[in-house]
């Protein structure tokens, strides 16, 4: 795939990207290494995603671990597929077992069946390479031998641990030292590395089936949890075909609900009907229609989104050409605005790796809240996430809490197409970040001709809430001013982690460019 994009590189960070046949990008160093030793044994790009996806587990739990959700996009060679391994509510969890109140955001009633485990193994069954257990070594050799923790995880682990202190399990796995470990202090988990080995050597089954199922069941059962050893044997991860909307003639690619992926496809259909290239990159201007075309985007996502087959409203219409071209329509270019749903008719780690066969995947997982639940099975080092708590409480509302459900996802792996060809594999993680990420990233690529690693550096915006933004203090003084006086309720923050971070490969017609965000401890690295 020929580029369409210069090489300047105009922002004020230190990394460049890598250009190589052979690549892996994730947000810490560890676990992209780990991925690319599987690529160097020969291992195809699937087998290097598995391995980084595990080691992330271990060298950064301060995002994703053993007990996460998990999705992927892989371009074959030939075609996409999409694997959804997000996990259902347990059998028990009826409106009437929380009292119609609120999913609560951390303990045991807080988690789902975790399905990461669960998209490795179908990751591995339909495209992998290399045997099973190999993908698992260098995260097994880092819990049990150790490894020297990132400054950026560091710094998460600190700002964390009082939160989730008191959680089940928690301050035995992650506190040994009764606090968070500092950069570079060498950090064993062991209990961690065995429970990998258990599950490399079981095919996964030990975790849905098996000894780990048990004790997942027993620790629930202690602490009040309605998870049971059923709900987890009933776990199934679903291959699915990707939604997808043009844009300046690519083709953007995200996985269908429950995720909301599809916030970035609605902001990105509103904004075809804008001369978005004749804005200045960076401008008030093109930054204002950006952030209003996603408010419109959450707007009916928050609305509609939940497990698909709950939805009341399928995705298609919501990406309806017509419909897109009706809510661009609401956009002031000059005024901040109010978004709300309209009515069609008709903590979080990402990796992505590529091959020299043209292999490539975009894969993501994730506890949610940094920690996630904050539960902690002992003698296991599995740490789980806590999704249910983006159920709803209201009765009339498609994503209502009720039992073996799909919560709404905030995780989501992006793919990009041209005329049927692969072009990109990316991802922003960062909660309700991630689309407007993907949304901000296609508009510097596409829109103003930045490179991807551009792309990835350049200032980004995070809508919150209302006319509430924050909005990163590399934006220019005339930018941030002139958002302010359309209306946007501006915060200006300098915490790098609010922005998520990119993580990219771009197709070369002889390889690959790989960025990683400098916004984190990632490494794009490559041979």
């Amino acid at each position: 795939m020929t580029k369409r994009f210069g090489w300047e590189f105009p922002y004020a960070w230190p990394r460049k990207p890598v250009l190589a046949e052979n690549v892996v990008c994730t947000s810490q160093p560890l676990a992209a290494q780990a991925g690319l030793r599987m690529l160097a044994e020969g291992g195809n790009a699937v087998d290097a995603a598995i391995a980084t996806a595990v080691t992330l587990t271990v060298v950064e739990p301060v995002s994703n671990g053993i007990g996460s959700d998990a999705f992927a996009i892989v371009w074959d060679g030939a075609r996409l597929h999409g694997l959804n391994a997000s996990g259902r509510s347990p059998a028990a969890w009826t409106p009437e077992f929380f009292g119609h109140n609120a999913v609560p955001a951390l303990g045991w009633n807080s988690v789902t069946v975790p399905g990461a485990v669960s998209a490795w193994t179908e990751l591995h069954a339909r495209f992998g390479k290399l045997p099973f257990a190999r993908l698992f070594v260098p995260a097994v050799s880092y819990g049990r031998d150790g490894f020297l923790v990132s400054p950026t995880v560091a710094q998460q682990w600190a700002a964390q641990a009082p939160l989730f202190a008191g959680q089940p399990g928690f301050a035995e796995a992650f506190m040994p030292e009764g606090r968070a470990p500092k950069p570079g202090e060498l950090v064993r988990l062991p209990h961690h590395g065995a429970t990998l080995e258990k599950i490399a050597s079981s095919n996964g089954e030990e975790f849905y089936r098996g000894e780990l199922a048990a004790a997942l069941e027993a620790h629930s059962s202690a602490n009040g949890g309605a998870m049971r050893a059923g709900d987890l044997a009933a776990h199934r991860a679903d291959w699915v075909e990707t939604i997808s909307t043009g844009y300046r003639g690519y083709t953007v690619h995200e996985l269908p609900p429950n995720g909301q992926g599809i916030v970035a496809l609605i902001a990105l259909g509103i904004l075809e009907h804008f001369d978005m290239a004749a804005l200045p990159a960076d401008s008030a201007d093109s930054v204002h229609l950006q952030i209003e075309a996603v408010k419109l985007a959450f707007a009916d996502a928050q609305a509609y989104v939940t497990d698909i087959d709950h939805m009341t409203l399928r995705p298609e219409r919501l990406l309806d050409k017509g419909y897109l071209a009706q809510r661009a329509a609401l956009i002031d270019p000059k005024r901040a605005q109010p978004a709300s749903a309209g009515a069609p008719s008709g903590g979080t780690v990402y990796l992505t790796a590529a091959d020299a066969d043209g292999m490539m995947v975009s894969m993501i997982q994730s506890n949610y809240m940094g920690f996630g639940s904050g539960v902690v099975v002992p003698g296991t080092g599995i740490a789980l996430q806590n999704r249910g708590v983006h159920f709803s409480a209201d009765e009339r509302h498609p994503n209502r809490v009720g039992p073996n459900k799909r919560p709404y996802h905030t995780i989501i792996p992006g793919f990009v197409t041209k005329d049927g060809a692969p072009v990109m594999s990316f991802g922003v993680m960062g909660g309700t970040m991630q689309p407007q990420g993907h949304v901000q990233v296609m508009v510097r690529i596409a829109d103003h001709g930045q490179n991807p690693q551009a792309a990835c550096d350049g200032p980004r915006f995070r809508w919150v809430q209302g006319t509430e933004v924050t909005c990163e203090r590399s934006f220019s003084r005339t930018t941030l001013d002139e958002l302010v006086r359309r209306g946007h309720d501006l915060v200006s923050v300098d915490d790098y982690n609010e922005f998520g971070s990119c993580q990219a490969i771009w197709r070369l017609d002889d390889g690959y460019l790989a960025v990683s965000d400098p916004r984190r401890d990632g490494q794009a690295a490559g041979f």
